[in-house]
């Protein structure tokens, strides 16, 4: 079972540099991906420079932001949709490599969990395995929570994650919207 474990967090470091070595040739060394990551990095600094200033005294200096802060979306939108046919292939790829070793580990515990996952995580943890003890642990979720820590840590290390300003601002349905200023013509 150890040797299980070990094979799958092996897989999932693999599956993370390939996925983030295709990335790199599809999107990183790209002059449009410099440019426009270097756009939002200069966008964001501005933004943040004037929310330090306090330069938001007037309707004008308001409306200044505003326009900034829009440039910035555009310019996170943009960097999405260059990243998007990366994001495409490595997706891909990972359920090809989730499909082919998902054959090989069907039925066998791979690991223990120390609790017992709550109800509706019980499907993917318990995946495909017999019996009722529900911390042990399929391939399918080891594989997933390794693969979602590892490509971050990886990102990270190659520089290849985005910057805490950058992701401070950029918009995701998942996390907080960017602190906007709301002008309003009746004040």
């Amino acid at each position: 079972m150890w040797a299980d474990t070990l094979f799958i967090v092996l897989i999932s470091v693999c599956a993370a540099l390939f996925g983030e070595g295709l990335t790199w040739l599809l999107v990183y060394r790209t002059e449009q991906y410099k440019r426009l990551k270097a756009d939002v990095e200069r966008q964001c600094k501005k933004i943040e420079k004037k929310k330090e200033v306090g330069e938001l005294s007037g309707l004008r200096q308001k409306k200044k932001l505003e326009r900034d802060e829009d440039r910035l979306k555009t310019a996170n939108r943009d960097l999405s949709m260059v990243k998007m046919k990366s994001m495409i292939v490595v997706g891909v790829s990972f359920t090809l490599i989730l499909s082919m070793f998902n054959t090989i580990f069907d039925g066998r515990v791979v690991a223990h969990l120390p609790f017992t996952p709550i109800s509706w995580l019980q499907s993917l943890s318990h995946r495909n395995l017999l019996g009722d003890d529900y911390t042990q642990c399929s391939f399918i979720f080891l594989y997933i929570l390794c693969t979602m820590s590892i490509r971050q840590n990886i990102q990270k290390l190659l520089g290849f994650a985005p910057s805490r300003a950058a992701s401070k601002h950029s918009t995701s349905i998942f996390g907080p919207q960017p602190n906007s200023v709301q002008v309003s013509p009746y004040k």
